[in-house]
Order: C-alpha cells, then structure tokens, then sequence
C-alpha cells in the first residue's frame, strides 16, 4: 500500500505532462494546417 501511495503522485503528474503534450500538437498541426488552407486560397 505504501508503494502505490508513493508513486500516485509520481503517475499523476507524467499523465499530465502528456495530456499537455499531445494538446501542443495538437494546436501545431492546426495551425500547420490553417497556413496550409491560406496558402492554398492566394
């Protein structure tokens, strides 16, 4: 029981660290596919 008390903290906060990375990606592909949209309508 200590193990899993001990590490809680330790997976909560590599979950979140991820959540936030793949929502950065997420937000550069969109941007990466709006410039392509712009570029497309010149």
């Amino acid at each position: 029981m200590k193990k899993i008390a001990a590490l809680a903290p330790l997976l909560l906060a590599v979950f979140l660290v991820g959540c936030n990375t793949v929502k950065g990606m997420g937000q550069d592909v969109q941007r990466a596919g709006g410039a392509i949209e712009r570029a497309a309508d010149k």
